[in-house]
């Protein structure tokens, strides 16, 4: 590791020992959910992780000093705190040198996590290819970012708002391992199913922890994702999550909202149309990644 990034002592012997570790992002906390939820659910994240033997390694900026193991007082800083950034791998030298306080993307958490040896990352929703990619180019740097960098990714898929074809696509043709856990399709995040099959399946978490072995024998440096899907009483009505995408999708049309606004656009329609039940879907998401997280990462320390 350099210098520059500071490993929490608590999950530096962890990862010494073999004992198993899970990385959390932050941007869930400083961008993903409104306050004080945002920091519930991140200490709920850690008190999960800690109840089933398993140390959590929160991510972030703190500073302008990455580090791999939060305190909670960092976190409360994060969660509360004016002006912190949102920093994925191409924002970090900048970070780093202005000092910033920010919030790491999934790209970000799992380079850093990596360096520090951490095996295992839970994540909400991994960011995507997106819609009309075609002609601008869009797609979220978490692709790039997990063909390149060997750790287990647990997420819900990608948020419905993207283009989930060719996410799949482009995670295919960037040799990123796609398992769906205990299921033949890949999860659309608020909903259980996108509609588009997984290349793979397994059904224990030993099973995903034996993929990630056997990529690493291969010497294999791409990440494994490990798509977990909401449960399907907890995710939002499917015919009412299209008919709200629909209607988000025409209003961004009609008002001319393009790139990089598109998304924020799009999630903030689809909260207000569902009256808040979107965010619960979200914080259901976290918790069911992170635990499964934490059941893949015991699996792979068992041996």
């Amino acid at each position: 590791m350099s210098a520059v990034v500071r490993v929490a002592d608590e999950v530096r012997a962890a990862v010494d020992a073999g004992r198993p570790v899970v990385a959390l992002e932050t941007t869930i906390l400083t961008h993903g959910l409104p306050r004080p939820r945002n920091l519930e659910v991140a200490r709920e994240a850690e008190a999960l992780l800690r109840a089933a033997g398993v140390v959590p390694a929160t991510v972030g900026v703190v500073a302008g000093r990455p580090v791999v193991g939060l305190t909670d007082a960092e976190m409360a800083a994060l969660a509360t705190g004016d002006g912190v950034e949102k920093v994925s791998v191409r924002d970090l030298p900048v970070a780093v040198a202005r000092g910033a306080d920010g919030g790491t993307t999934v790209a970000a958490t799992a380079l850093l996590a990596h360096r520090a040896g951490v095996p295992v990352f839970a994540t909400g929703g991994l960011g995507g290819v997106h819609r009309g990619a075609s002609t601008t180019f869009d797609e979220s740097a978490d692709l790039v970012a997990l063909a390149a960098v060997p750790i287990l990714v647990v997420s819900a898929g990608v948020k419905s708002i993207l283009d989930v074809p060719a996410t799949l696509e482009r995670l295919e043709t960037l040799n990123v391992t796609v398992l769906g856990y205990r299921t033949d399709a890949f999860p659309g995040f608020y909903v259980h199913d996108a509609g588009v099959p997984v290349p793979a399946r397994v059904d224990a978490p030993g099973e995903a922890a034996a993929v990630v072995r056997a990529r690493d024998a291969l010497g294999l440096s791409g990440a494994v994702l490990l798509a977990n899907p909401v449960a399907a009483a907890a995710q939002l009505d499917v015919a009412e999550h299209r008919a709200v995408l629909d209607a988000a999708l025409a209003e961004a049309a009609e008002r001319g909202i393009t790139g990089h606004d598109t998304t924020p656009f799009l999630l903030d329609h689809v909260h207000r149309a569902t009256a808040g039940r979107s965010l619960d879907v979200n914080v259901a998401v976290y918790r069911g990644n992170v635990a499964l997280a934490g059941e893949v990462a015991a699996a792979l320390t068992a041996g």
